[in-house]
């Protein structure tokens, strides 16, 4: 059977907070080699916010790179509520969607990596094209709306069920 043609593309923030409510992280090495294994892929983008003075990410995104990951980065955002309290934001959802409509020529199918439910339009767009969209996921983070809306979703959780390999480290 003929591989689909895909890309892969993953949202860092929220596949950051998946892993780290699940106690697991992914070894994107064996991530990397099951989407191989799974897929055509042609390229994997990691869209990840990075924080000024945070030399802790600068390793993980050299390693991501030498795996050959396409990395997309922007700073963390600062924003102040009116009570005072600090939140940190890296919104990717636009610079995913348009690098998906952009690659659609090039592929039978999207992977996406993040459980967000704000893609479920795009998941519609994509579609619209006569494209198929799979999700990857924890089943802490996958909004009901994505999983409905994608051709098959995949929790995290599973994947070492599904093809016997170790893609976890405890932390």
């Amino acid at each position: 059977m003929k591989k689909l043609k895909v890309k892969v593309f993953i949202e860092g923030s929220n596949i950051y907070f998946a892993q780290k409510k699940m106690g697991l992280w992914l070894d994107w090495v064996k991530v990397k080699q099951y989407l191989n294994k799974t897929y055509h892929v042609l390229e994997i983008r990691y869209y990840i916010g990075v924080r000024k003075n945070d030399p802790g990410v600068q390793p993980f995104l050299r390693k991501l790179g030498k795996i050959g990951f396409v990395i997309i980065s922007k700073p963390v955002k600062i924003i102040i509520e009116e009570s005072g309290k600090k939140i940190e934001k890296a919104n990717f959802d636009v610079e995913i969607t348009g690098d998906v409509l952009k690659s659609l020529e090039e592929v039978n199918a999207v992977v996406i990596f993040s459980g967000d439910s704000d893609f479920e339009y795009l998941v519609k767009l994509v579609h619209e094209k006569g494209k198929q969209v799979f999700v990857y996921s924890s089943k802490k983070t996958l909004s009901w709306e994505l999983k409905l809306s994608a051709d098959r979703y995949f929790l995290l959780e599973n994947l070492s069920q599904l093809t016997k390999d170790k893609f976890f480290v405890r932390i």
